[in-house]
């Protein structure tokens, strides 16, 4: 059966691999490199593997997503008892306006802005630190991974391994994604996430929230 490919992705695993022979990636793709073997045609022996499905459904990606949904969730709390604390204050300051001078009320809501521009900043570094944590994590899989497809194309003599998302139709029986998983789950069968702490993007300068804020209080004040 002929196989056809619909391109190759970034990934390391969705590469091409060439293994046979220690020939490289750089030697593989000179044209003239079948042609220079006289005493044959050489054999074409392809793996595939289905990538997103190991990082579905091994047993360290299954811990990983737990553990980040844990830390995402633990996250959400500690938001959303800010904004709730936010959210008072500001209908404290709205019940004030008529007895403030226009100056405490300026001050004020300069005081107000700068806690939520906090806030947002605390977000947004909580949200990149799961991110950068996550990827740290899904890194460890796929180098364990590479190393066992590597292990099976020599195994195989395999010269050629697809990732199965770059191909429209293959032989089935190519496919090792089943014999990765079995021992990608004996070799990596726990993983623990290594949280990197968040680290809130540095505050704007004190008289850019000062005039943000001053807006909505003069209009509070008509």
């Amino acid at each position: 059966m002929s196989v056809r490919r619909a391109g190759l992705s970034p990934l390391v695993l969705g590469s091409l691999l060439l293994l046979s022979g220690g020939v490289g990636l750089a030697q593989a793709q000179q044209p003239a490199a079948p042609a220079a073997t006289p005493t044959g045609p050489s054999t074409l022996t392809i793996m595939v593997v289905d990538v997103q499905s190991l990082l579905q459904n091994s047993k360290s990606a299954k811990m990983v997503r737990q553990q980040i949904e844990e830390k995402r969730n633990e996250y959400a709390k500690d938001i959303s008892h800010q904004e709730e604390g936010l959210r008072q204050e500001r209908d404290a300051l709205q019940r004030q306006q008529s007895s403030l001078s226009a100056d405490a009320l300026n001050q004020k809501g300069r005081e107000f802005q700068q806690k939520v521009n906090e806030l947002d900043r605390n977000v947004q570094g909580k949200r990149q630190a799961l991110e950068r944590s996550n990827a740290e994590a899904l890194e460890k899989i796929q180098e364990a991974m590479l190393k066992i497809i590597t292990d099976i194309a020599k195994d195989r003599k395999a010269n050629l391994v697809f990732q199965r998302s770059e191909l429209v139709l293959f032989d089935q029986g190519f496919d090792v994604t089943d014999e990765v998983l079995r021992k990608l789950d004996e070799q990596l069968p726990t993983l623990t996430v290594n949280f990197v702490a968040p680290v809130a993007s540095n505050p704007a300068p004190a008289a850019q929230p000062a005039a943000a804020a001053a807006q909505p209080a003069a209009k509070k004040k008509k």
